[in-house]
């Protein structure tokens, strides 16, 4: 959900350079900026960049600002933060849902990609856990999966804690011999992976889509019980009877939200703003480019802004 350390310099550099850079080109309701939310992964840098870029050449100032995943909602409640380009239901549903219920933020509807994060491994630890993908067959191999570090219980890498994601609760809850460990990073989460799948090494960890990794390498997310809103909200629901997350994360929608405040202040851009869409074969293309291939963050935005000249002034017409 990156090349951190790179695609961070980047889009530091941009939001310095870039917010204010670009000649208003049209009639505009405010000059204000519209502030753009940076969280931690190559994606929604990149969806964050084209909208920017695009309400940029509709003439809006914009400013790129880095904040929490989960903790922005207070910021874009406030007015303080004005959209947020990526909310996956994965993940963030449940905060989104509750600002929504303040009144003060606005549903800013779907990207088009559809997300899926959970528990993953690679497909050569079937051999040493008879019984993948199922949950119960890797509660019983803990083992398998464990470290120097963790032994006798299993490692389980997810990812920094921003993400948020309940993978400590629902190991409680589902009562599994699994030790977690938050990676510093999305670049860290995927150096790991790549360090332990060239040696054969046992892991376990936080694989999302869109993303490069699930084309990279061979394997298979682990099967929980399948989630439902009851899971997260009813400890009575489910296999534990006293606690809540006792099954795996939803999947679904990638979502923007706004500032409710800003429909009324720049009408036009958040028109716009509803109009973005994506889906996940274009966006993976592009993480591959920046991750793998080394391409800078500007330049394969520029690339895509050039390639879809007629899809982003759609959304601005």
């Amino acid at each position: 959900m990156i090349s951190i350390l790179r695609t961070a310099a980047v889009a530091s550099a941009l939001a310095v350079g870039l917010a204010f850079s670009a000649p208003a080109q049209a009639d505009v309701e405010s000059r204000d900026p519209i502030k753009l939310t940076i969280h931690d992964w190559t994606g929604q840098y990149v969806t964050t960049h084209i909208m920017g870029e695009v309400l940029k050449k509709a003439g809006y100032n914009i400013e790129y600002v880095q904040a929490d995943y989960i903790a922005q909602f207070a910021g874009l409640e406030s007015g303080d933060l004005h959209v947020a380009m990526e909310m996956w239901e994965t993940t963030g549903k449940q905060a989104m849902d509750e600002s929504l219920a303040t009144g003060k933020t606005v549903d800013l509807g779907e990207t088009g990609m559809d997300a899926k994060e959970d528990w993953w491994y690679p497909l050569y630890m079937k051999e040493r856990c008879p019984g993948l993908p199922d949950w119960k067959a890797l509660a019983k191999c803990a083992e398998a999966f464990s470290t120097p570090e963790t032994a006798p219980k299993g490692r389980y890498l997810g990812g920094p804690v921003t993400w948020a994601g309940f993978d400590d609760e629902r190991v409680e809850a589902l009562g599994m011999d699994f030790e977690v460990v938050h990676a510093g990073t999305d670049a860290a989460l995927f150096a790991e992976l790549d360090s332990a799948y060239a040696r054969k090494a046992p892991v376990l960890l936080w694989i999302y889509a869109p993303h490069w990794a699930v084309a990279k390498y061979e394997g298979e997310w682990v099967e929980f019980p399948e989630y439902t809103d009851a899971c997260y909200n009813d400890p009575k629901w489910g296999i534990n009877k006293s606690m809540k997350y006792d099954c795996g994360k939803p999947f679904g929608w990638i979502k923007k939200v706004g500032w409710k405040g800003g429909e009324k202040k720049w009408p036009g851009a958040y028109k716009a703003i509803r109009n973005f869409h994506i889906e996940n074969a274009e966006m993976s293309a592009m993480i591959v480019k920046i991750d793998l291939d080394g391409v800078k963050l500007e330049a394969a935005v520029d690339e895509w802004m050039k390639k879809n000249e007629s899809v982003w002034k759609a959304w601005i017409k």
